[in-house]
């Protein structure tokens, strides 16, 4: 039987009591909610933290709130609160794509959004969510917050911009309008991970594409941002031949590796298929609700 190497465990009571015992114990220290990810990490050995601290009474950092420019979620916001939130599926209906083929109830009803981003796994379907919609996350540590986007949050394979004295508390998603947005997945089985995920975000006004997010998701080893293709859909009238173009530069740009779930031809050839199929059920939704 598989167990991890001993450590120490404290329950957080307040958020700057977590950040505060992160500063003591130094990178030894790490922090837990859900622990879908992490525990098995552990009893593997492929993570031997030092120090536990459960955030999981933090209900303060359980949120999902609307505000004049932007959506606020907290980072101790479970799976199924996203799944279930009407103003997700009205404004950024991405998520609700996403959450209904991430894992089984039993890990969404305990696995969190801040989880998900920080265990910075190239397959993990919200990553590639929160790039497409150009996501800001909020880091506080001893000295403060800072916010950086998606395209400076991951810098390696399982490796974030978060510093070992940080805690991811916030993600802040952008409101525009003619906003719409889907997320397209191929798994092996229900609720696995991603053979191949692509997320889409696009913003129509006046019949035109004003600005573009696309996301690939196991397609390399970090959640590609697959900034060519989204500057390629800007400017333009939305259609099925610009859709393709773009999904051919996905499938050009993305850096797959061969695995038991398939081949890097294979995995490519998803590349362009998922992102014409996100792009165009994005493009559907953004028109019922260019006017927003």
């Amino acid at each position: 039987m598989q167990t991890p190497a001993p450590f120490e465990y404290e329950r957080a009571t307040t958020v700057e009591g977590a950040i505060a015992t992160l500063a003591k114990i130094g990178p030894e220290a790490r922090l837990i909610a859900g622990g879908h990810s992490l525990l098995p990490m552990m009893k593997l050995r492929l993570a031997n933290p030092e120090y536990l601290i459960d955030i999981n009474d933090l209900d303060e950092l359980s949120y999902i709130d609307e505000r004049i420019t932007e959506i606020r979620i907290g980072a101790l916001t479970r799976h199924a609160e996203l799944l279930e939130s009407e103003l997700l599926a009205r404004r950024a209906p991405v998520f609700r794509d996403a959450e209904e083929v991430i894992a089984d109830p039993v890990v969404r009803n305990r696995g969190t959004i801040g989880g998900s981003l920080c265990q910075a796994d190239a397959a993990e379907d919200l990553s590639a969510v929160c790039a497409a919609l150009k996501a800001t996350v909020v880091l506080r540590g001893p000295e403060g917050e800072r916010t950086t986007g998606m395209n400076g949050f991951y810098i390696g394979p399982f490796t974030t911009a978060v510093g070992a004295d940080e805690m991811l508390t916030e993600v802040r998603i952008p409101l525009r309008s003619g906003a719409g947005s889907a997320h397209e997945k191929v798994e092996r089985r229900a609720g696995d991970f991603a053979i191949a995920a692509v997320s889409a975000a696009v913003w129509i006004e006046g019949g035109v594409i004003t600005d573009a997010g696309l996301a690939l998701g196991a397609l390399g080893p970090t959640t590609i941002i697959a900034t060519r293709a989204e500057e390629l859909l800007k400017g333009k009238p939305p259609s099925e031949e610009l859709f393709a173009q773009a999904g051919g530069i996905a499938k050009e740009d993305c850096s797959p590796v061969p695995d038991g779930r398939g081949p890097v031809d294979y995995k490519r050839h998803l590349a362009s298929v998922l992102s014409v199929r996100a792009l165009r059920r994005a493009t559907a939704r953004a028109l019922q609700h260019e006017d927003r």
